[in-house]
């Protein structure tokens, strides 16, 4: 059967660092079948890395600072994962990522709570109406109390709460977990180690689970087990796929309890792929013309290569190898020789796609970071965002001769999303804008590995950038003679206005009353 005639699962994992993201996306890719055996996240030497984690950064520190896409089938459903960056420092990656989905995993800390990254996240998900699916990781290590870290997502992120997998104890006194939807208690054979032994109950109340021996530790379980049934909602598939309820799973990413639990409800309920907003009109997704969008843009993926991915969402049609596609933005048809599907660093030519797919197109920098591509209509999907950079920095260059390379490694990964570029209107070196400062140590550690320069940043008296915008172009002229030395334009040519501090900001706003002075940019 062909993959074009099954259903799609496309969802993305979502996290404040360190709740254990990576490990439960390697972790889902074992239980789908994707891979065989998981890698450690935090390696030394020749240790298996992370699986989504290819860039050299990411393995050096054990964390994600881009998005990664992987492709696999479970239960005769596609399944296409969106691994996002946790550090806020790359959250403009993971907001446009977010427009990719259908659905997201949100991942907590059980010792740790809702935090800030998660609340932004979620917040992007509300926005969206994404059904969000809980798994609060950790259940190995001591953490909060159950109860308390349903109230909080109850209370912070007012949704209603829907317990599908209960932890049997916690820390040392961890036993397992116990799958309400299955009436299955997940357990070890040997305390303190990897799932590997389900037991078939006759309801949490039962005398299987009693006959276990774990004591005092199971009967308080099985006591707030029962409050919990009387204190949350059932879980009702419509209610979670319109956003108003979460499922949530306990369990524990490093040792696979609530894994296969998670998975099977993302099979099961998740949504299929779902309309896209465009300018002029919604596209449903069993539309005939072929259409999508690009969300990330991907450079040097394959060094051999020194290659360029754009990864485009479909949204409607059939999607097939050698077809010719509009690039809206351009009027060109681009001739889809190569696309491709991802498996972290493995790739595979796909002959054909459907909506929900995330499939990816190999170019030589004609494809940007929010582009359509439709079969024939001129349409323009929107709601893909770059946000104003909160730290500005003068770019330099210790050997001069290598000013080209410099350039196409600014270029490269201004494409991608990682920096923004800004080009001066006087003066030759170009300014480079960012949310966070771990950003700049991304840059630099990939021009040195990627392009084989080493960048150097100086500070320059600007606090924040903004783009202008005004229907009266003479006076947004005039504006710009008169700011000259505070002008730049980014890589689409806008112009953009550095000021020195919040204050100016507002003052020259107020002042100008017929410019806009935007924070937020919409590509496309």
């Amino acid at each position: 059967m062909s993959s074009y005639t099954k259903h799609r699962r496309t969802f993305a994992i979502i996290s404040h660092p360190d709740a254990g993201k990576t490990t439960l996306t390697e972790k889902l890719l074992v239980a789908g079948g994707a891979i065989h055996m998981a890698g450690a996240v935090k390696t030394r030497g020749d240790q298996r890395r992370a699986r989504s984690d290819w860039m050299k950064i990411e393995q050096d520190r054990g964390i994600s600072v881009t998005s990664s896409v992987m492709t696999f089938e479970y239960q005769g459903l596609i399944c296409n994962l969106l691994d996002t960056p946790g550090h806020e420092d790359f959250s403009e990656d993971t907001y446009r990522t977010l427009t990719a989905v259908d659905s997201a995993i949100m991942v907590i800390d059980a010792a740790k709570g809702i935090e800030q990254q998660t609340r932004k996240l979620f917040e992007v998900c509300r926005l969206r109406d994404i059904p969000i699916i809980t798994y609060i990781n950790k259940l190995d290590r001591e953490g909060h109390d159950p109860f308390e870290l349903l109230d909080e997502i109850q209370e912070v992120l007012q949704l209603d709460i829907a317990p599908v997998v209960w932890p049997i104890g916690m820390g040392v006194d961890f036993k397992g977990c116990y799958d309400l939807q299955k009436d299955e208690f997940l357990t070890s054979e040997k305390s303190n180690t990897a799932w590997d032994k389900t037991v078939k109950c006759d309801g949490p109340g039962g005398n299987t689970l009693k006959q276990m021996g774990f004591g005092a530790t199971l009967d308080s379980a099985l006591e707030n087990l029962e409050l919990a049934k009387e204190a949350y909602s059932d879980f009702d598939e419509e209610a979670y796929q319109e956003g108003y309820l979460t499922p949530v799973i306990f369990g524990s990413a490093l040792k696979d309890y609530g894994v296969k639990a998670l998975i099977d409800l993302i099979a099961a309920h998740a949504p299929d792929p779902r309309p896209s907003p465009a300018a002029s009109r919604i596209v449903q997704p069993d539309e005939d013309k072929v259409t999508g969008f690009v969300f990330k843009v991907q450079a040097n993926m394959d060094k051999n290569h020194r290659d360029r991915v754009a990864f485009m969402r479909l949204c409607s049609g059939h999607f097939k190898r050698g077809m010719k596609i509009k690039q809206v933005r351009t009027g060109k048809d681009i001739m889809m020789h190569s696309p491709i599907m991802f498996l972290a660093q493995d790739r595979e030519i796909v002959g054909d796609a459907a909506p929900g797919d995330v499939i990816g197109i190999p170019n030589h920098g004609t494809v940007r970071v929010g582009d359509t591509f439709s079969e024939g209509e001129d349409l323009r999907f929107t709601g893909l965002p770059v946000f104003a950079p909160e730290i500005l920095r003068r770019v330099r260059l210790g050997d001069t001769t290598r000013i080209k390379q410099m350039r196409a490694a600014l270029e490269d990964l201004a494409e991608e999303g990682l920096i923004q570029v800004f080009k001066p209107s006087l003066g030759a070196n170009w300014i480079v804008g960012v949310v966070g400062i771990l950003q700049l140590d991304v840059l630099k550690d990939r021009a040195r590995n990627e392009y084989r320069i080493d960048l150097q940043f100086e500070g320059i008296p600007y606090e924040l950038a903004c783009w202008l915008k005004s229907d009266d172009p003479k006076t947004l002229d005039t504006f710009m003679t008169n700011q000259r030395n505070a002008i730049v334009t980014d890589r689409a040519g806008d112009p953009v206005f550095l000021a020195k501090s919040e204050w100016e900001y507002n003052y020259l706003s107020d002042k100008n009353p017929d410019i806009k002075f935007l924070k937020v940019k919409e590509l496309g």
